[in-house]
C-alpha cells in the first residue's frame, strides 16, 4: 500500500470514527486490547496488544486519535487484561465464540460467498437455540466486516469452560466424531438432533443411488474403500429393503452390513458430503481458544472497509452485508486497478478493467483495503 492510499484510507476512516457512535463490548475494563495501525509501505500487519482500558471514553477517545486500521478486544476476561505476557493477567473465564468465515466453507465470487456463509449462520443459531438450548437473549450476533460472522455467547455457565468442552461443543455443531451405530439406534430421535439429521442424510443418499444407472450405481460403490463389486451388486439388490429399515425400523445393528458401514465411515465421499451440509460449518479453533482475539463490533475492518455490524438474530435474513455494512459515500474517486475485477457493493455490480479508472467512494475504499487498487 502505497503511501498516497494508505492516507486516503486513514482520512476516511478518521471520518467515520468521528461521526459514528461506537459500541464497547460489556466489562470492557477486563478485556485485553489489540490494534493494527495504518502503516504505509508495510507488507505484514504489525499489532499492537497487551492494551488495557478503564472505561468507554478513553477507549472511544484512543480509537479516534489514532485511527486504527484494524480494532480487537479478548473474549477473556482478565485481571490485568494490560499484563505484558498471559501468565500475568490472571484468566477469569472467556464468552463463548463461534467464528464463521467463508474462506473455510468455499471459494468463488465475494458476493456468492457471503450468502453461503450467512447460511450456515442460520444453522448454527438454530441448533445453540433449538437444540443446546441456549437462551437467545445472551446471544450477540456480528457480522465481521469481512468473510463471515461472530457468535458471541455472553451466558455466564459457559464462561468457566475450558477449551475441553468447548471442543466437545464445537464438535456437535460441525457434527465431528460422529458414531453411525449411536446415530440409528433410537427409535423416536428428537426432530432437532443429529440422530434425525443423520437418517434423513442415509434415506437422502440411498434414494440418490437409486436414481443412478447400475453400471453408475456400480462404479460409485466400489470406488470407496472395501466395497467388492459382489457385495456391491448384493447391496444395490436389497437397497428397497435398506431404504424401509432405515426409515421404519432403525437399529445400530443396520451397519453391520459391510458396504453401509464402509459408505458410512468414509472420511469423503458422496454420504460424508450430504452429512455436512446439515451442519453448521464454524471455525473449530476460535471456539476452542479462551485467549482469542477478535473483531470489535462498530469498528472497521481494515481489509475491506465495511463496518463490523452488530445485528439483532431476528435481522439476520433480511441483513445484506454488501449493503448494509457499507458505510462510505458515492463521491467519484479514481484509483489504479492491479487486474480487471468485478465488484458488487451498494446493490451495483462494477466490472473494472485493470488501469485508472473512477469509482464511487466505497467501492475505492473497499478495493484499496483488499490490496487491489491505490489511490491514483
Amino acid at each position: 500500500m502505497n503511501p498516497a492510499t494508505t492516507e486516503f484510507l486513514r482520512q476516511r476512516f478518521t471520518d467515520y470514527y468521528r461521526k459514528t457512535v461506537l459500541v464497547a463490548p460489556s466489562s470492557l475494563e477486563q478485556r485485553e486490547w489489540g490494534f493494527v495501525l495504518f502503516s504505509p509501505q508495510s507488507t505484514s500487519l504489525r499489532m499492537r496488544r497487551h492494551i488495557g482500558f478503564s472505561g468507554r471514553d478513553e477507549l472511544f477517545q484512543f480509537i479516534k486519535n489514532l485511527v486504527p486500521q484494524h480494532s480487537y478486544y479478548s473474549t477473556a476476561y482478565y485481571e490485568k487484561p494490560d499484563a505484558g505476557t498471559m501468565g500475568e493477567k490472571g484468566w477469569c473465564g472467556a464468552d463463548l465464540i463461534f467464528d464463521l468465515d467463508a474462506d473455510h466453507i468455499m471459494r468463488g465470487a465475494y458476493d456468492k460467498m457471503l450468502a453461503r456463509v450467512k447460511e450456515e449462520t442460520e444453522k448454527l443459531l438454530l441448533m445453540l437455540t433449538g437444540e443446546i438450548g441456549i437462551n437467545p437473549k445472551t446471544i450477540e450476533l456480528v457480522f465481521s466486516g469481512g468473510r463471515g460472522y461472530h457468535v458471541h455467547v455472553k451466558d455466564i455457565a459457559f464462561r468457566g469452560w475450558g477449551s475441553a468442552e468447548r471442543r466437545e461443543l464445537i464438535d456437535y455443531v460441525c457434527g465431528i466424531g460422529i458414531d453411525p451405530a449411536a446415530m440409528l439406534s433410537a427409535k423416536k430421535p428428537m426432530a432437532r438432533s443429529w440422530q434425525m439429521r443423520y437418517r434423513e442424510t442415509l434415506l437422502e443418499y440411498l434414494h440418490w443411488l437409486g436414481t443412478l444407472t447400475e453400471e453408475e450405481a456400480m462404479v460409485h460403490l466400489t470406488g470407496i474403500e472395501g466395497i467388492g463389486r459382489d457385495s456391491a451388486a448384493t447391496f444395490l439388490k436389497n437397497r428397497e429393503e435398506m431404504l424401509s429399515h432405515v426409515e421404519h425400523h432403525p437399529s445400530g445393528m443396520i451397519v453391520k452390513n459391510r458396504v453401509l458401514h464402509a459408505i458410512l465411515v468414509q472420511q469423503e465421499g458422496e454420504f460424508k458430503k450430504r452429512l455436512l451440509s446439515r451442519a453448521a460449518l464454524a471455525d473449530e479453533p476460535v471456539t476452542t481458544d479462551t485467549k482469542r482475539l477478535i473483531r470489535m463490533p462498530t469498528s472497521l475492518h481494515g481489509g475491506s472497509g465495511m463496518r463490523v455490524q452488530p445485528l439483532e438474530l431476528r435481522d439476520l435474513p433480511d441483513f445484506e452485508p454488501l449493503v448494509d455494512a457499507v458505510v462510505f459515500s458515492q463521491r467519484d474517486v479514481r484509483v489504479d486497478l492491479f487486474h480487471p475485477v468485478k465488484v458488487s457493493l451498494l446493490g451495483s455490480t462494477y466490472e473494472l478493467q485493470k488501469g485508472i479508472t473512477t469509482v464511487p467512494e466505497a467501492v475505492a475504499v473497499f478495493l484499496c483495503c483488499r490490496g487491489m487498487a491505490e489511490i491514483s
